[in-house]
């Protein structure tokens, strides 16, 4: 399992200096920040001063080379438009990021299990239309809309939850609906096609035959044997909330990490932006790494692959 697991370790490396790389080149395709930095009566000696400044006047090569050993140094640079390191404006962020996801998560899980399972168990029934039905349409609905219909169903004709902002538990209500919404159905079709799978194993129609209570079966034989891909799918879920929060956060005005990418994005602030996706890149890997080690600990199988 150490063996594992210690290659497991290397992998994650490389696929965060793969993302380091990738968005350190991607960032610089969508603008030059000295054109939004200064003003359009700008003279050219202006420009090519706060270019130097910026270190963007050596080769692209260059560039990426003296990131790189910053990164592992752990600096990001400083921020274009706050005048601030990056990772500080990331950092302050993170909380707030966090809070939403591990709410969203939460509501997610304890409404999507029991729908996947009782959608499976009842295959083919009014209560697997009626849940895939409601899992088709968490699916379809974009984030925008959702959200936009909340804050006017339940903050503006209602009055029971404020429309925006950070603050105390109410605040995180209609984001984190929002954002379970979509990840609610995602999970729910997924842990339904988990079950189905299980269900039709040779080893859960002879505990049937035998005359074991179909509870027994579904919880001891089922459900344990679908635990491994239901923890990757609630794992996988907890990182996309996080890095996929972007519209969710500047519909409600959440001073999370979604919404500061989205603002380095349009200021085309480059080492905020690098610093977010590095951050929620590490997050995702984290994740991964956690799954795997329990997969090795769980299922002695996995390791040896």
């Amino acid at each position: 399992m150490g063996a594992f697991i210690l290659r497991r370790f290397y992998q994650s490396l490389i696929v965060i200096l793969g993302v380091i790389v990738i968005t350190f080149l991607i960032s610089r395709v969508i603008g030059d920040p000295v054109a939004l930095l200064l003003p359009p009566e700008a003279t050219p000696e202006q420009r090519d001063y706060l270019t130097r400044d910026l270190g963007l006047d050596r080769p692209l090569y260059v560039q990426l080379l003296v990131y790189v050993s910053k990164v592992a140094r752990g600096d990001f640079g400083v921020s274009f438009r706050h005048n601030e390191p990056a990772m500080k404006l990331i950092f302050e962020r993170i909380p707030a990021s966090l809070y939403l996801s591990f709410v969203a998560t939460f509501i997610s899980v304890c409404l999507a299990l029991p729908l996947g399972i009782i959608s499976a168990v009842k295959r083919g029934t009014f209560f697997d239309r009626i849940g895939m039905t409601l899992a088709l349409f968490g699916q379809s609905a974009p984030a925008f809309w959702a959200g936009i219909m909340m804050i006017l169903l339940f903050a503006v004709k209602l009055r029971w939850l404020p429309p925006s902002g950070y603050g105390g538990p109410a605040h995180v209500v209609l984001p984190a609906l929002t954002l379970a919404l979509f990840f609610t159905a995602a999970t729910a079709r997924l842990t339904r096609s988990s079950i189905l799978d299980v269900l039709d194993t040779d080893y859960v129609r002879y505990a049937k035959l035998k005359g074991v209570p179909e509870f027994v079966v579904i919880v001891r034989h089922v459900l344990r044997n679908s635990f491994i891909t239901i923890l990757n799918i609630v794992a996988l879920q907890l990182g996309v909330v996080l890095g996929g929060a972007v519209i969710t956060e500047f519909i409600f005005a959440w001073p999370g990490i979604g919404r500061l990418s989205l603002e380095a994005i349009y200021n085309r602030d480059y080492p905020v932006i690098q610093a977010a996706v590095v951050v929620i890149a590490c997050f995702f890997v984290v994740i991964n790494l956690l799954v795997d080690i329990i997969y090795s600990a769980t299922d002695p199988r996995v390791s040896r692959k």
